[in-house]
């Protein structure tokens, strides 16, 4: 099982409309540019802190 890659799955819930700069970017990396879009992805350490940058805009399961 050593090949199996851990993934988490990322739903859009918020816009990124009046955000600061680059959280549009941000969502754009993750997968995501409709509310409602929902993207797994691997769990790395860049995609975690690109979470962390727009917390506020996504829910995060797994």
């Amino acid at each position: 099982m050593a090949d199996e890659k851990k993934t988490v799955t990322v739903t859009q819930l918020g816009s990124p409309i009046g955000r600061k700069p680059g959280q549009k970017e941000t969502l754009i990396g993750l997968g995501l540019n409709k509310r409602h879009r929902t993207r797994e992805l691997e769990d790395t350490p860049a995609v975690r802190g690109m979470i962390r940058k727009v917390a506020h805009l996504i829910k995060v399961e797994g």
